[in-house]
């Protein structure tokens, strides 16, 4: 009998501190976190069922009540963007507070290796990693790292913490993250947080949703899953692990770079990326989230003696600008043949700035080269004509490559491009009747086709063969 006396006293003393215990607020909700500006801004966690809570931050004070599952949600009215650090505190019987939380702009940056390399001292696949490193004194740019979960189901709370950015902090900053925050940040003067939900490697399908999945036969049971394992590559895996949890942060967009998993599947790719943007704005409820990529880089692939797998999967992701609120980022100048992973990040990082400063924060910058709008047969040969040439069009002083041109057998041969005005005619001897054109159109080409500005001409094709 004393045994289960003891039990019975044991059991209700861990009732009784459940009872007592302070609210958890979500992993997003913790020191240096920062909050996103003029939106509402989502606020949770879990309790004792049935609690009534209050979360005061920034002059406001929200009520929520927890479920019979322990869970609640607040939401902040929006809020103007502020430098200065406060206390977010949530109180119900208990309270729990969180410090140094500031509100700016939050964006979230996903997709595989070359979204995930870190800034880090040494590391090989970033230009001047050391002098980045020593002069990344930035306290409003912040990062929250995500771990690196596959599961079978979604989960509900996020595996990381914000970090501040110092020389001490910043090696495990996404690199094109920070260097996109930073832009921000000296163009903006408003805090830049930044969500690094990444994993190397990871394919297109791991990404998408259950929702989104079931748009594909073949890809779900169902439930988001199909091997069984917490292996990233299932479809669903790490969308239900790595960015499920992150429901229903506010954000202002997304940054992604992926793609290079899904080299060899344009077809699937081209009819997956839209469904991938369309189901995360979805599930993160805030209308069209902006959302930006990168175009794949340049990268001599080994086993593709053609060279045109790496176009292919190019294009797929260029045909996603045709939904609301996207943009690209060009990359096929500064590639590395030898590397999937070019170094020049921070030149990632500005073009996608680029995109967010003119189409997002309405500054007046340029942010893309000349972007292909058609191609005429004039004689023998073509005439090429682009939007985005406010700046003119230029080589950079050197004779264009990388074009070519094909008549009506289908057969393509290099060709030699003059620039005439803010149109391009482009001609080959070997052929007389052109009616095709193509440019960059391989995977490492040496593309030098850029606006005045300095920005490159993505790879464009006018056949559909």
């Amino acid at each position: 009998m004393p045994l289960f006396r003891d039990v019975g006293r044991l059991a209700a003393l861990l009732l009784a501190t459940q009872a007592t215990a302070a609210p958890d607020l979500a992993p997003l909700f913790s020191d240096h976190a920062v909050l996103q500006s003029d939106k509402p801004v989502p606020v949770w966690g879990t309790a004792a069922p049935g609690e009534h809570l209050s979360v005061a931050f920034a002059g406001q004070s929200v009520g929520a009540t927890a479920g019979s599952d322990g869970r609640w949600i607040a939401y902040l009215a929006p809020l103007a963007a502020n430098p200065v650090g406060a206390d977010l505190t949530v109180s119900g019987k208990e309270a729990a507070t969180v410090h140094d939380v500031v509100v700016g702009e939050v964006w979230l940056c996903a997709g595989q290796s070359n979204m995930e390399y870190p800034v880090s001292e040494g590391a090989i696949h970033v230009e001047n990693a050391a002098a980045e490193v020593a002069a990344a004194r930035y306290p409003l740019i912040r990062q929250f790292k995500e771990a690196h979960r596959a599961s079978p189901l979604p989960l509900d709370a996020a595996g990381g913490d914000w970090r501040s950015c110092s020389p001490d902090s910043v090696g495990t900053f996404s690199a094109v993250g920070y260097f996109f925050a930073r832009d921000l940040f000296n163009r903006l003067g408003v805090p830049v947080g930044i969500i690094a939900c990444t994993w190397a490697s990871t394919p297109i399908e791991a990404w998408m949703s259950p929702a989104a999945l079931s748009q594909f036969p073949g890809f779900s049971n169902g439930h988001g899953w199909v091997q069984g394992r917490e292996d990233p590559w299932v479809p669903g895996s790490v969308f239900n692990g790595m960015v499920h949890p992150l429901l229903p942060f506010a954000v202002r967009g997304i940054l992604w770079y992926q793609g290079e998993s899904n080299v060899g599947r344009a077809g699937a790719y081209a009819r997956q990326f839209p469904a991938l943007i369309t189901s995360l704005r979805s599930h993160f409820g805030q209308g069209d989230l902006p959302f930006l990529w990168v175009q794949l880089a340049a990268f001599r692939a080994a086993l593709d003696p053609r060279g045109e797998l790496l176009p292919a999967l190019r294009e797929a992701q260029s045909r996603a600008l045709a939904l609301p609120a996207t943009g690209q980022a060009v990359a096929i100048d500064i590639g590395e043949p030898s590397s999937i992973n070019p170094r020049n990040k921070q030149e990632v990082g500005r073009r996608l700035a680029l995109i967010a400063k003119a189409k997002i924060y309405g500054l007046s910058v340029d942010y893309s080269g000349p972007v292909f709008e058609r191609a005429d047969p004039e004689g023998s040969a073509m005439r090429v004509r682009f939007r985005f040439t406010g700046e003119g069009i230029t080589a950079s002083g050197k004779p264009l490559q990388a074009f070519e041109v094909a008549g009506a057998d289908r057969v393509f041969h290099p060709a030699k491009a003059v620039i005439q005005g803010t149109t391009l005619l482009v001609e080959s001897p070997l052929v007389h009747q052109p009616v095709a054109v193509r440019y960059a159109w391989r995977n490492a080409p040496e593309a030098n086709l850029f606006s005045g500005a300095g920005l490159p001409a993505p790879p464009f094709r006018s056949d559909d063969w």
